[in-house]
């Protein structure tokens, strides 16, 4: 008779969420020309760079990423819609400040309560407040400290997505606190993000559609 080895159970591999390059100790002059270098590769189109205090990430995202960068978007513009509230989107707009050693492009970035003071206008950083929601999508880790570095730029409200765990922060004296909801959706529970990605990975047609519903129907019991 054959023996037969048993069979050890092995665990489930992560999705790989991006591809990730790191340069350390570069000042903003560097940072910049090492920037503009990658960026002026045309295969490079879709690559983001996030900058702290010497430390330069360059992100390449995955399908897994972009599916949940591009679902969640869709996520919050369904929400403003139905909601009644105003919009204005960055996308991954390069947001810096120098001054700060900051710099980042984030996954999406969005003007909500403070629309009307930049609408039907380029944004100035200089003089502008900076984005009301920042959300970022990390997959695999990152080796920057994004909450230190949107905190620094002064963004009200950041989200941060692993693929499995939604957390919000918010702002408060400086520093990030994470909360259970959302201050810019407070009626919006997280397990309702979870169901819209869950939702849309079977059909994004049908999870628009449900959360379109869920919202009007929150809307009409208030």
């Amino acid at each position: 008779m054959v023996s037969v080895a048993p069979i050890v159970p092995q665990p489930i591999p992560q999705p790989i969420g991006e591809r990730r390059l790191l340069f350390h100790s570069l000042d903003w002059q560097r940072y910049q020309t090492l920037r503009d270098i990658l960026s002026r590769n045309g295969d490079n189109r879709n690559i983001h760079f996030t900058y702290l205090k010497g430390t330069l990430e360059v992100t390449m995202p995955l399908e897994i990423h972009e599916f949940s960068a591009r679902m969640i978007e869709k996520f919050i513009w369904i929400l403003v819609v139905e909601l009644g509230m105003k919009l204005k989107t960055m996308g991954s707009t390069t947001l810096e400040q120098e001054e700060l050693e900051r710099a980042a492009e984030p996954d999406n970035a969005y003007y909500i309560q403070n629309q009307p003071l930049v609408a039907g206008r380029m944004v100035d950083l200089d003089q502008d407040p900076p984005p009301d929601l920042i959300v970022e999508v990390d997959i695999t880790h990152t080796d920057i400290d994004k909450p230190a570095l949107y905190a620094g730029l002064g963004v009200p409200e950041f989200w941060r997505y692993n693929g499995e765990v939604w957390r919000i922060y918010e702002l408060r004296d400086r520093e990030y606190h994470e909360v259970d909801a959302s201050p810019t959706f407070p009626q919006v529970p997280k397990a309702k993000l979870y169901e819209f990605l869950a939702a849309a990975r079977r059909d994004e047609v049908e999870a628009e559609q449900a959360l379109r519903q869920w919202v009007r129907s929150l809307i009409s019991d208030a």
